[in-house]
Parts: structure tokens; sequence; C-alpha cells
């Protein structure tokens, strides 16, 4: 079904949310959808970089217990 819209189709969908919401609320919308992609871009890149922080940080530890490194 969505394969078939096409451009009149999406011009059409278009020209019923200008006329239903008016070019102030869509505008506005459109600003706070903006924003939300940018703050998760963001996130993902901050997350991604403390990520590679810590595993540049680690190097090869020894995890063993203090009981254990005794007997050997």
């Amino acid at each position: 079904m969505l394969n078939n819209i096409g451009l009149p189709g999406l011009l059409l969908i278009a020209v019923v949310v200008l006329v239903l919401f008016g070019r102030g609320k869509i505008s506005s919308l459109m600003g706070e959808v903006g924003k939300g992609i940018t703050a998760f871009k963001k996130g993902v890149k901050d997350g991604t970089e403390e990520i590679e922080q810590a595993n540049s940080g680690d190097e090869a530890k020894d995890v063993t217990p203090e009981s254990e490194k005794d007997k050997v």
C-alpha cells in the first residue's frame, strides 16, 4: 500500500497536515524533533567515547584473589 503513494500523495498529506495544525505548530514541532535528534546523537557519541576510554585504559589485569596468589 505504501509503495504506491508517490509524490502527489505525499504533497496531499503535507497540505492536509498544514491545514489541520497550522504553520506555527508544525514549525515548533519540527524544532523539538531536531533538538531531540541532536540530543540523541550527542548521547550516543558520549557513550561511545566513554566505552573507548574505558577499554583503552584496561590492560591485562591480574584478577586472581589474594589467597590464590599466596599459594602460587
